[in-house]
């Protein structure tokens, strides 16, 4: 399996972070749209809106960005916050996952910034062939032993949510870092998301024999604030992802680890199919609550895990048949104080 020294040496946890209102795709400096593709016959007479996902860049006149923290659990968790505008996006979201740094007043209960204290974005650079160098000052090594892979991931998470980035160089006053000092993490070749965030691993799976699929699951802090999280789940290998991340969303999360499943352990999913850059998810009338309407959390939850796990942007959802309409949601994780 490709970076499968990633799977190998990370600690198997799995849990961390994205927020219930207004929750997007993952990603800084992005937005989630709802829009509704092409609808025919008894659709388009009903007038329905799907569940579509469109991700593009940030709103000029918006400074909503998303950075990479550490939750009150010791997990990586995106948050969404108002930030300064600047003329580099990426490097100012950089800077404000500097522990002690401006974003101490902006975080909610129970989080903390990863970088350690002092650390300088001397520079950020974007190559044609999408690889984001970042050059930090040489505080960037001080940091905590346990903390080593959980930087790592914020790091990459964070820049590869660009639609510009698709994986990281470190560097470190001006010169390529090859391995992380304390836990010795290899970094001969570039940072990409296929490394996962919050690894844990299914029991009928085996490291080397298996599928990783990113799910998002809730979690809320102390004060009520619930957040999505992004768990990376190696199941046993499959071609069918799509099918793999719904099966495991059915599934639920590692009851020890603390988070609330989205959907109902007894949905029942009819179809899944891809067609014209969408891809439509027919569950049966048990994806419904009590009161017969669809949870607005479940469906943004299958929403976010496919459009991460698959080429596809958008994302229909359908219960019997019918066309189950979505709320427009905006920024991931907007943080409450």
């Amino acid at each position: 399996m490709k970076h499968q020294h990633w799977i190998r040496s990370a600690a198997i946890a799995g849990v961390i972070a994205l927020l219930t209102t207004g929750c997007s795709v993952l990603g800084t400096g992005k937005k989630s749209d709802i829009d509704a593709p092409p609808t025919t016959g008894a659709e388009a007479d009903a007038k329905t809106t799907s569940a579509a996902v469109t991700i593009d860049m940030i709103e000029d006149n918006s400074s909503q960005m998303t950075v990479y923290v550490k939750d009150a659990k010791g997990f990586v968790a995106p948050l969404s916050l108002g930030l300064p505008k600047t003329v580099s996006v990426a490097k100012t979201t950089l800077e404000y996952m500097v522990d002690g740094g401006p974003v101490a007043s902006l975080l909610p209960s129970g989080f903390q910034a990863l970088l350690p204290k002092g650390t300088k974005v001397v520079s950020l650079n974007v190559t044609s062939d999408k690889r984001a160098i970042v050059d930090f000052s040489k505080e960037f090594l001080n940091y905590d032993g346990p903390n080593e892979r959980k930087i790592l991931e914020a790091i990459t998470w964070n820049l590869t949510s660009f639609p510009t980035v698709e994986k990281v160089q470190l560097r470190v006053d001006g010169k390529d870092l090859k391995e992380m000092p304390k836990g010795k993490t290899p970094l001969d070749t570039p940072l990409a998301r296929s490394m996962g965030i919050n690894i844990e691993k299914a029991e009928d799976a085996e490291f080397g024999q298996s599928t990783p699929v990113t799910l998002y699951f809730l979690n809320q802090n102390d004060q009520n604030y619930k957040y999505y999280v992004p768990v990376t789940r190696l199941v046993k290998r499959t071609d069918d992802v799509a099918k793999a991340v719904v099966e495991q969303l059915i599934k639920g999360p590692d009851q020890k680890k603390g988070l609330a499943a989205v959907l109902n352990a007894t949905t029942e999913v009819k179809s899944i199919k891809p067609s014209d850059g969408v891809i439509t998810v027919d569950f049966s009338n048990k994806f419904l609550g009590a009161d017969q309407k669809a949870s607005a959390e479940a469906m943004q939850s299958v929403i976010l895990s496919l459009t991460e796990n698959t080429s596809f942007k958008q994302v229909q959802i359908k219960v019997d048949g019918a066309v189950k309409p979505v709320t427009k949601t905006t920024h991931i994780n907007p943080a409450k104080l």
